[in-house]
């Protein structure tokens, strides 16, 4: 692959074409360097960890025009349906959920919720004479939380999930449920203590599995993201006139302390209504997402309702921001190297997200002929510390001593670690069907 057939990335090498190199790049003079500008793409891009989630259903539950295309596959269920008969679990509805999400290419997110309008404790909990009460008009019963009966079987059933699921590769996130109706920690909230304990139950559960939080308690909150959870807001895009989320969770976020929380975890929001419910109200759509951003999302979850037609640019440039979005700006690595030797790899990265990727992708390069990859050198890039911006990194990679002489093909990608196969695309050309970005050239001699 020479310099005039590459139409995807700028690449030159300074000891063939010095000046030219200098005047793309703006790099001193060093013969024998290769110099890669990539072509950055301006497509909505599908990530792990980021972008809309679809509600009880999945990618192909929606077409192109009605719902965006996601990685995520967010849903809750009731203790009566996790744990119907006492000390058994229905692992089953959730290993089902998983496998479909995996067949539309999403992970799964989930929580487990208590109560609702209608009862939703299991019969058995209440028949062993467990302290709660009635409410909604004696519709539902909603369970005493600071009981010593309910910390009991709620840690059972935490720790349970939490053995079978903590650290699954096709879990995203588990949200801090079991606390208040629909799990979203109000009606007849305990005493903080109590709350800390049902926080520390999933923090015991789940230490490899992200976790994200209620924004409402004030109390239990920083104590959470303290230990690494996230948080999460169910009404975003509320712009009601008297009281609004949208006015109130900056104000809370400052209230608690929690405003750089977004930097180490996820920020995940899920919509007030939908967004046929906000045009209904003639809310302003570019109002909403600029907030929105100011508060650094991962994730909307959008309940699967169908984005108005002409809403459509907005939603659009709002998945561009949304999460991250990773910009290989400038590659520069020499243009031979010996086998067994190291090949030394200098680079520019930029975030054109709200938020870093949370999950660790190991930056990898492959080098490559006509026939298929012929050595895999990975590399200790964090991009976890990457917040929207500029980055600069560098790593000395290894080439195998065995590896022929020959000219070959550079291609880079992050890895998923379980799947060993790239996982993100990023926002410049020339990824090819397995996911890799072929960049340059590299001379092996012995």
């Amino acid at each position: 692959m020479m310099a005039g057939e590459m139409s995807l990335c700028s690449w030159v090498s300074v000891g063939m074409c010095a000046v030219v190199a200098l005047a793309v790049a703006g790099w001193s003079e060093a013969n024998g360097t290769v110099v890669v500008t990539p072509e950055e793409i301006d497509d909505v891009l599908v990530n792990p960890g980021m972008g809309w989630t679809t509600f009880h259903r999945f990618n192909s539950d929606h077409s192109p025009e009605e719902y965006p295309d996601t990685s995520i596959a967010y849903f809750r269920w009731y203790w009566d349906v996790l744990e119907p008969e006492e000390g058994k679990y229905n692992f089953e509805v959730v290993d089902k959920t998983i496998e479909q999400a995996r067949e539309n290419g999403q992970k799964l997110a989930f929580r487990i919720m208590t109560c609702n309008g209608t009862p939703k404790v299991p019969q058995w909990y209440i028949d062993a004479g467990a302290p709660g009460e009635e409410f909604n008009d004696g519709k539902s019963w909603k369970p005493d939380y600071g009981a010593p009966i309910y910390l009991e079987k709620q840690a059972q059933i935490i720790a349970a999930f939490g053995e079978r699921y903590d650290g699954h590769p096709d879990i995203d996130h588990v949200d801090i449920g079991s606390m208040g109706r629909w799990g979203e920690w109000h009606t007849g909230m305990p005493s903080v203590e109590v709350q800390k304990q049902i926080v520390d139950m999933y923090l015991e559960a789940f230490t490899k599995t992200p976790l994200v939080m209620l924004i409402a308690p004030a109390e239990a909150l920083p104590y959470a993201v303290e230990h690494g959870a996230g948080w999460r807001a169910d009404c975003l895009g509320d712009m009601r006139e008297n009281w609004c989320h949208m006015d109130w969770y900056p104000t809370q976020l400052e209230k608690v302390g929690i405003e750089d929380c977004w930097k180490t975890a996820r920020v995940v929001f899920e919509t007030c209504w939908t967004m046929q419910h906000w045009q209904e109200q003639g809310w302003d759509i570019d109002e909403i997402f600029e907030r929105a951003l100011k508060m650094h999302p991962s994730a909307v979850n959008n309940k699967s309702s169908a984005v108005p037609e002409e809403w459509w640019p907005q939603v659009n440039e709002f998945s561009k921001k949304m999460g991250y979005r990773l910009v290989l700006r400038r590659l520069e690595h020499p243009a031979s190297v010996r086998a067994g030797g190291e090949l030394e790899l200098r680079m520019q990265w930029e975030n054109l997200g709200v938020a870093p990727c949370y999950d660790p992708y190991p930056l990898a390069f492959e080098l490559c002929t006509d026939e298929g990859p012929a050595c895999r050198m990975t590399t200790e890039v964090d991009l976890t510390k990457w917040l929207p911006g500029e980055h600069a990194a560098s790593a000395t990679v290894e080439v195998p001593a065995d590896l022929p002489a020959g000219k070959y093909t550079l291609r880079l990608g992050f890895v998923d670690p379980n799947s060993d196969q790239p996982a993100l695309k990023l926002a410049i050309a020339g990824r090819d069907e397995e996911g890799w970005y072929a960049l340059s050239e590299v001379a092996v001699g012995r």
